[in-house]
């Protein structure tokens, strides 16, 4: 790996807590469909290993990827695991046979996730428990008060540092918020889906990280010859171009694009390094009309 996170380009996520704004996001290093193991075990191990060494300090993941395959893969790849490091995970939902993701929010699932998620990466503690709310399409209405309370608890017994909240409404953030700290709001966006934007300045004036999550969301340069030109234009790859687009739009974005592919680990992490000219920008701007 050549590509490296350039150290000047963090956020901190609490007093303490301070991450690289790029991260990596665990999820695909599964099987098809997130289930099950990788393909290529050695090869899985190799991009989280070139990870760290790019400097990546955020490393997103749940047990439910899998389930429980990308926590093992982190355990075995990472462990013992640099001071550094952040492990951001997920509870919230399960995965059931047919594929789905349904719902699993109850205090006892909540509990055993925790559980899970310390036990399969070797941890006394999680760093961050983000708590998915919405399902597959979206943010859902609904109260976060039992399910966040539960968390709050938990990290009350020592058991979670920080929390945060995914999938989400600005309104159910505020209930979050109510409740205990939220030291991040991890929802759908990317340069064509952009109903966010409120709550990104919303949470970067309170000093609050803003994490999309699939970022490029299948959103391809077959889908845009405006992002296939500016990145021509700028001898980049459409990708590294929608990514470096979302790193200068806030300061409080933190990326977790995911890959089980080295070179195109290379091409996110390119990213952090690219800065996109005003002109580009306003081109970029007008693809969400």
């Amino acid at each position: 790996m050549t590509s490296s996170v350039s150290p000047a380009g963090t956020f901190a996520l609490a007093p303490g807590l301070t991450v690289t704004r790029m991260g990596y996001g665990a999820m695909q290093l599964a099987g098809p469909g997130v289930f099950g193991p990788p393909a290529d075990h050695d090869q899985a191990l190799a991009v989280l290993r070139a990870v760290v060494e790019a400097g990546v300090t955020h490393i997103d993941t749940s047990d439910f990827y899998g389930p429980h395959v990308t926590n093992l893969l982190i355990r075995e790849a990472l462990a013992p695991y640099r001071e550094d490091l952040v492990l951001v995970t997920k509870v919230g939902a399960r995965r059931d046979e047919a594929g789905g993701w349904p719902h699993a929010r109850a205090p006892h699932e909540l509990r055993r996730a925790v559980e899970e998620n310390l036990e399969h990466l070797g941890l006394d503690r999680l760093d961050v428990v983000n708590l998915r709310i919405g399902g597959v399409t979206g943010p859902e209405p609904g109260s976060v008060v039992e399910p966040f309370g539960a968390l709050a608890e938990m990290q009350a017994e020592g058991l979670i540092r920080h929390l945060g909240v995914s999938n989400v409404s600005p309104e159910q953030v505020a209930e979050a918020q109510s409740i205990a700290p939220v030291v991040c709001v991890q929802n759908l966006s990317h340069l064509a889906h952009r109903v966010d934007d409120d709550l990104v300045d919303s949470l970067a004036a309170q000093g609050i990280a803003f994490v999309p999550f699939f970022p490029l969301g299948g959103f391809s340069p077959l889908q845009s010859d405006t992002l296939a030109n500016v990145a021509a234009r700028l001898s980049s790859t459409p990708m590294t171009v929608a990514l470096a687009w979302l790193l200068q739009r806030s300061p409080n974005i933190l990326l977790i694009p995911g890959t089980g592919s080295l070179d195109h680990l290379r091409q996110n992490l390119a990213a952090v390094s690219l800065e996109l000219p005003a002109d580009a920008v306003i081109e970029l701007d007008a693809i969400a009309g």
